[in-house]
């Protein structure tokens, strides 16, 4: 049987400043093929306020997969109906 592939691309933003994440994050999401998702890695604070509400404010399904100290990973649909 054969293994599927992800289903999502990895994008690390840990370390880029605002508005910055937000732009680069919104690129590779209109990059992304129909039914793939986005795994962002960022850090907390300011950055984690902005593209989180950014994002679902232009429609993206946002879920917070793993919360540590300094940075999160976030997983975003690719798009909505």
């Amino acid at each position: 049987m054969k293994s599927s592939p992800l289903k999502y691309e990895e994008l690390d933003l840990r370390g880029t400043p605002c508005p910055i994440n937000f732009v680069r994050c919104r690129l590779a999401l209109e990059a992304l093929p129909i039914g793939k998702s986005l795994k962002v890695d960022l850090d907390r604070g300011e950055p984690e306020r902005m593209v989180i509400s950014g994002l679902k404010e232009a429609g993206y399904d946002v879920e917070i997969l793993i919360k540590q100290t300094s940075w999160l990973s976030l997983l975003v649909a690719s798009g909505g109906t």
